[in-house]
């Protein structure tokens, strides 16, 4: 498999350390609110990579961490823990907001199909491992105290800059003047790898340590995570783009001055979701969930596909025009794979060419929109119904559509289709006071209807 690695800026052969084996990190949301759906597209696209190394053959093993404590409001180790804030505003104590969050974050999940990493780790139950970390850092001169917190001294790195492409003068343009900075740091761009009561004393989560009570850095969580659970030698770390600087280039530092080695050689990053051509934020008061988009009564695999259909390192505008198309083209795409009969002979060699297809897309950079356009293709071609089925029940298992699964409703698709037509001539004979009739009949069923150029499809939705 080839895909870009943003440590060397260029498309690479994937060459794992263990044959056949891929240890792969992925961070994990800080739940503090709910997660948007820009955010979920990071999970999603991380879902897909690691289905289609499944697919591939690789055998996996996924890490991933819940962050519960220590993510400051600024990546410049300044403002309140992400958590403390949630919990004054909804008066409850972190562990609560913690675990309601997390919960929905799943919940969220679950509902476009991203199934959970092999080994989820919550940061607040990893202290030893960042203490130890913190430890060794400190006796080699890596780490250093001041003002009773600890930083990470990054002019003892001499790569440190190697996963952005930026020098620390490129760096200083996204300084914002209006930022406190921390004036415990040696080097501005240092991090804090634990503060204790010299920084915040009113912090609700804190542990006791060699250097007084307080709390970790943000950074140090996830490098500690992935060594504690997937050894010395990660395979590839993957995250949203924002990551690249600082938290990722952190990990880096930090892990290798731990370890004395390199750490991963491959590093994925995804493309931003935007709402009129500007990031998704929370900060913004953009929280638009999944959950909301089914509310809306949206089938949530239509997102899914929406984002298949995107190359995963290309930024992607969304609307509810263009999730409202998603929608129709998902649901065009069901009836035509449920009309497809288990005819015909069985053939492995046919099977194999068109799979040999949608492997290659995945192995080039994991399209996933060429996938989606092979399976017009075959729906388009002349293979008997018994191969296409055995393709797509295949193939599903990175589309993750349910694209043989049968839509579940009280009223038959025969019944549906009748009055489809019935409104049509309805229309064509300009009664359509009985045309809308027919339509909000259907929407109280649960059955909203999709008209096109192409002519009215159905969705099943929540019942009026």
């Amino acid at each position: 498999m080839r895909f870009f690695n943003t440590l060397t800026n260029k498309i690479e052969e994937f060459v794992p350390n263990e044959e056949g084996k891929i240890r792969m990190y992925t961070c994990g949301p800080t739940v503090y609110h709910y997660a948007h759906i820009g955010n979920i597209r990071t999970y999603v696209l991380e879902d897909i990579f690691e289905k289609s190394f499944r697919y591939l053959g690789y055998d996996v093993e996924r890490v991933m961490n819940i962050t519960d404590v220590g993510h400051l409001q600024s990546d410049g180790d300044t403002g309140e823990d992400k958590m403390s804030i949630a919990s004054k505003r909804e008066k409850k104590s972190s562990k609560e907001i913690a675990e309601y969050y997390t919960n929905a974050f799943f919940e969220d999940c679950s509902l476009v199909h991203v199934d959970r990493p092999k080994i989820i780790s919550p940061a607040t139950d990893n202290i030893d491992s960042y203490i130890q970390m913190i430890e060794k850092l400190l006796k080699e001169d890596k780490a250093y105290i001041n003002n009773g917190n600890i930083y990470f001294d990054t002019s003892k790195d001499p790569s440190y800059y190697e996963l952005s492409g930026r020098d620390s003068e490129q760096l200083m343009v996204a300084v914002r003047e209006d930022v406190e900075k921390d004036m415990g740091k040696r080097n501005l761009f240092d991090f804090g790898l634990w503060f204790t009561n010299s920084k915040y004393s009113n912090q609700e989560l804190q542990w006791d340590s060699p250097w007084g009570r307080g709390y970790p850095g943000w950074h140090i969580e996830c490098s500690c995570i992935a060594i504690k659970y997937l050894g010395e030698y990660l395979d590839i770390h993957m995250g949203a783009e924002d990551a690249i600087f600082p938290h990722h280039t952190n990990e880096i530092a930090q892990s290798e001055a731990y370890l004395g080695h390199k750490w991963c050689n491959y590093w994925v990053h995804l493309s931003f979701l935007n709402v009129n051509h500007s990031k998704m934020s929370k900060s913004k008061g953009d929280i638009l969930r999944v959950k909301d988009l089914k509310s809306k009564g949206y089938n949530p695999l239509s997102y899914r596909l929406f984002i298949l259909n995107t190359h995963y390192r290309n930024p992607v505008n969304f609307s509810f025009d263009i999730l409202s198309s998603a929608e129709r083209t998902y649901q065009r795409l069901k009836n035509k794979v449920q009309m497809i009969s288990n005819d015909g002979i069985y053939s492995s060699l046919v099977f194999q060419e068109w799979d040999n297809r949608f492997k290659s897309y995945l192995e080039n950079d994991l399209n996933t929109a060429n996938t989606i356009t092979l399976l017009y293709d075959l729906l388009k071609s002349d293979v008997c119904g018994k191969i296409k089925l055995a393709l797509i029940q295949s193939w599903d298992q990175v589309f993750c559509l349910d694209l043989l699964e049968e839509e579940k409703n009280d009223i038959q698709d025969q019944e549906i289709l009748d009055l489809i037509q019935r409104r049509a001539i309805c229309k064509k004979e300009k009664n359509f006071q009985e045309a809308d009739k027919i339509r909000s009949d259907l929407l109280e069923m649960g059955i909203q209807l999709i008209d096109s150029r192409e002519g009215t499809t159905y969705k099943f939705v929540n019942k009026m």
